[in-house]
């Protein structure tokens, strides 16, 4: 599995990134936290990886921090939560936020 990936920034969408590694593009969901810490295309970019593998796709989720990441885990351990669903959770909210939302139920 992908946990990692450094790489040149190629193009930049506010919920994607594809990052050329080695001639190589791949396209990674965001969320929008993780966007608005992005540098500019061309710019060198580091981000923790999640493969999701479905039966009828393979999909990368990136993140800038390893908390985050681990946040992203947890949420979608949540019966009912899924990785899009995850993803959103924390374009709507910061880390910490979540954190604190879920500790006062």
């Amino acid at each position: 599995m992908i946990g990692f990936l450094s790489g040149k920034i190629l193009e930049k969408n506010t919920n994607s990134v594809i990052i050329d590694v080695g001639g190589v593009g791949y396209e990674v969901l965001i969320p929008l936290t993780t966007f608005y810490e992005l540098g500019e295309i061309g710019s060198d970019v580091q981000l923790r990886i999640y493969t999701h593998v479905r039966e009828d796709a393979i999909q990368l989720f990136g993140f800038r921090s390893a908390r985050e990441r681990d946040l992203f885990l947890k949420l979608i351990a949540v019966q009912g939560v899924g990785a899009k669903s995850g993803i959103t959770m924390l374009s709507g909210m910061s880390s910490d936020e979540i954190i604190n939302a879920i500790r006062a139920n």
